[in-house]
């Protein structure tokens, strides 16, 4: 009974702590199973960065050039791109085969280099780019050539020295629609500086100017950067330039066709004094302010050419100084009494002083006057009977006051 009864006692306890053991080995069996995966996961990573750098190790730099290599017509108007992938950029040169380079800037990480301006038309360019750690490399490529072109044509001449009231006039070829394109392509400096400021008469003339007259001495520069400036669609400029004009003295002369008489000053100081007859009153002198801008030791006038019919033609005008587009001169007449002169206003609407044929006596007034003066000279007249020239009628701009010339300007 005894042995019975003792197996029947233990069963249940010896049961449960088989299942006991059981759940506790299964317990552990799955923690080694995930660190053992955890152990396999981690060298699998390791030899896959390892080789992704020998890898990275392997690549060499890659450099690309935008117009791309052997381009025939790339174009003018975007600047030229330098690029490099896997590596950075040591040095790039752009050479024009006009003997220009084209300068540029490079990003933060010196991936990217980039010209500073655009390439001119027309051009040939090497282009020498270096990554860092392997050799130079060279592309070329050629910019398309424009289609139409225009220029400005510019007075005063290079090297010249004018009078104080010379502004710097510039005549375009082709009329201009993009004019703060234009405008902004060329500049004008003064030393001593003032500033200077551009006016458009018309879609092909610009002129430049100071507030009041050029101080006597100045040099002025003039810059032209047109080359590939689109003025119109499609039409392109060509120049690029400076050009050096000066200031001589300074000459104000003054005509009051009451009195008759002119009084030239030089730096504020009365010079001399001229009797003068001026228009009379059927073909009245224009009044305001006027500039010099062509002279002749003697010329042809024909009153034909400004709208007079046959009234006069004269082949031999002594000391003739043009004062407007449109035919008013300041000039020397022997055809007139010398009474007339300070006394009568006869002319067909010019300034005359008395002179003599020839041109050559030098102590008639319109000699003394003709050799004293100089291009850009300023003449004003008052008291003619006549309203104010137009400003665009010659250089006469100083008929604007300061802000209706800075309305002109497109900038």
């Amino acid at each position: 009974m005894g042995v019975s009864h003792i197996p029947n006692r233990s069963d249940q306890p010896c049961e449960r702590w088989s299942r006991r053991g059981v759940l506790t080995v299964l317990g552990v069996v799955p923690a080694a199973v995930l660190t053992g995966c955890g152990g396999s996961a981690d060298a699998s990573q390791g030899a896959q960065s390892s080789a992704s750098a020998k890898v990275a190790a392997t690549k060499k730099p890659v450099v690309s050039v935008s117009p791309a290599d052997g381009t025939r017509k790339a174009a003018f108007s975007d600047p030229v791109e330098v690029t490099v992938t896997d590596g950075t950029l040591a040095s790039v040169k752009v050479t024009g085969n006009d003997g220009s380079t084209l300068a540029g800037t490079y990003d933060d990480a010196r991936t990217r280099w980039t010209s500073t301006r655009n390439p001119y038309s027309g051009t040939k360019y090497t282009v020498t780019a270096q990554a860092e750690g392997v050799d130079a490399q060279t592309a070329t490529f050629t910019t398309r050539s424009p289609g139409e072109t225009f220029v400005g044509y510019f007075t005063p001449e290079a090297d010249s020295t004018s009078g104080v009231g010379m502004p710097v006039s510039v005549n375009f070829t082709h009329a201009v629609s993009d004019r703060a394109a234009v405008e902004k392509a060329i500049t004008v400096t003064a030393e001593p500086a003032v500033e200077v400021v551009g006016h458009w008469f018309s879609d092909t003339r610009l002129d430049f100017r100071p507030q009041t007259y050029w101080a006597a001495g100045t040099t002025i520069t003039l810059g032209l950067r047109l080359k590939d400036v689109e003025g119109q669609n499609g039409v392109y400029g060509t120049q690029s330039k400076d050009v050096t004009f000066h200031i001589g003295r300074e000459q104000i002369s003054t005509v009051d066709l009451a009195t008759k008489e002119m009084v030239v000053k030089r730096g504020g100081a009365t010079y001399a004094t001229y009797p003068v007859s001026g228009g009379d009153a059927d073909h009245t002198t224009w009044s305001g302010t006027m500039v010099i801008s062509e002279r002749f030791k003697e010329t042809r006038m024909e009153s034909s050419t400004v709208g007079l019919g046959d009234e006069y033609d004269i082949s031999d005008v002594p000391h003739a100084q043009r004062l407007t587009t449109s035919g008013t001169f300041i000039h020397g007449n022997y055809w007139a009494s010398t009474s007339v002169f300070g006394s009568q206003n006869t002319s067909h609407g010019c300034v005359g002083l008395h002179d003599a044929k020839g041109a050559n006596d030098s102590a008639v007034p319109g000699y003394t006057f003709y050799e004293s003066s100089m291009l850009g000279d300023v003449v004003i007249v008052k008291n003619s009977g006549e309203e104010s020239v137009d400003p665009a009628n010659g250089l006469n701009g100083w008929n604007l006051s300061w802000e209706e010339w800075k309305t002109g300007s497109a900038l």
